[in-house]
């Protein structure tokens, strides 16, 4: 039995840099990932590589295809370019020739999947809010509770103001405070690894659906706009969870056909350390494929956004959205409104920096491989890869 492990079989010179082993077979994006990991090795933007340079690193056959660096470099540097947009919705009444969104119709309606209830707002938190400002008919579904990444702490600080506020209310000062009793005396006799109540499970549940609510009030959607999908397979109340079933596709498929969308975005990202973000992606790709005849699918775009934790190759990247230092400050007050994943979260992984911190430094980090590679200086960037169905 063979196991193949594409995240480290990435790293190998064979896939890396194929040219180094034999001949290939050259297109577009081989040739932007050649001469951008050129333009990196050496720290000379893309118009500033001569022939020696490329005779010296291995792409003298690159190097006799074209004849001419210049050629080669402005090709490549017009590819880079034509990924950088403001308009992730496309720029009205514009020539989209060469923009990586179609300019018509200049309002679209926008389906944003979200696997966890901040993976939006995390991932792609600029680009949510450009095109909720640009007036696009933005929804997002959230795919699943998160219900498990919730401390127990944060779940009974949340029943206990149920409990007194229903006591200053007089609305069933004694239910409510038997229900926080019951949640304390579960919490102090938890095992590590245990099943969750049902009653945590509930609680920590609306704490993430409140906060998500929260987030896209922060943007500009009304809550119609707001899904909460909840999907059967997640609901496990351990780290463990179950297949993906008939009933998450039908899920999935229904807020789909529900919105008709002609944008579709959804979490790329393999790199998820408990694997919801595959499961969730799973799960969109297969509705798609069941919708794809469907006479909305015909113009609807699919693109990919990764996750907290890596960014696309430079030479994947087909949408690349540009946030001033304002627009990342406002992106880190909407990561702000859940409260519940800050300051210490559970599924930490290895990394021990907070999400927003880690959003900023890859938005920033692809920001300035840009900049590096000859392209305008941006504060921050958020990059897509666009699905082709």
């Amino acid at each position: 039995e063979v196991f193949l492990d594409h995240g480290s079989a990435a790293h190998l010179t064979r896939n890396r840099a194929p040219w180094l082993v034999g001949k290939v077979e050259w297109n577009d994006q081989l040739l932007k990932k050649a001469v951008t990991q050129l333009s990196v090795q050496i720290g000379k933007p893309i118009l500033k590589l001569t022939g020696a340079d490329y005779d010296d690193n291995g792409l003298s056959d690159l190097l006799a295809m074209y004849g001419n660096p210049y050629e080669m470099n402005i090709k490549v540097f017009n590819l880079l370019q034509h990924t950088i947009t403001g308009w992730p919705g496309g720029k009205p009444n514009a020539d989209d020739t060469n923009r990586p969104e179609r300019a018509a119709p200049a309002k679209k309606r926008v389906l944003i999947f979200s696997p966890h209830p901040d993976d939006d707002i995390i991932s792609m938190g600029g680009t949510f809010q450009r095109l909720a400002d640009q007036g696009h008919e933005v929804h997002v579904a959230y795919q699943t509770s998160g219900n498990i990444a919730v401390a127990d702490d944060e779940a009974l600080r949340f029943l206990k103001f149920v409990a007194e506020f229903n006591a200053a209310m007089k609305i069933d000062e004694k239910k409510s405070k038997e229900i926080y009793k019951e949640a304390q005396g579960y919490s102090k006799e938890k095992k590590a690894g245990q099943q969750e109540n049902e009653l945590m499970l509930l609680t920590k549940g609306l704490i993430r659906k409140g906060e998500a609510y929260n987030t896209c009030y922060y943007v500009g959607l009304p809550d119609e706009n707001v899904h909460y999908l909840n999907l059967p397979f997640y609901e496990t109340g351990k780290v463990e969870k179950k297949p993906l079933s008939e009933a998450d596709y039908k899920i999935v498929e229904e807020v789909i056909s529900k919105v008709k969308p002609h944008q579709i975005y959804a979490a790329g990202d393999l790199a998820d350390p408990h694997g919801t973000h595959k499961v969730c992606l799973d799960a969109v790709f297969e509705a798609v494929k069941r919708l794809k005849n469907e006479a909305f699918m015909k113009d609807c775009w699919l693109w990919l956004y990764k996750g907290a934790w890596a960014e696309w190759d430079i030479d994947l990247i087909e949408m690349a959205v540009p946030m001033s230092p304002d627009q990342v400050l406002k992106k880190r007050y909407g990561i702000f409104k859940h409260q519940s994943q800050k300051d210490g979260v559970m599924f930490q992984g290895t990394d021990n920096r907070e999400f927003w911190q880690r959003a900023e430094d890859r938005n920033r980090q692809t920001a300035e491989l840009y900049n590096k590679l000859g392209l305008a200086d941006y504060e921050a960037m958020e990059a897509f890869v666009r699905w082709k169905y």
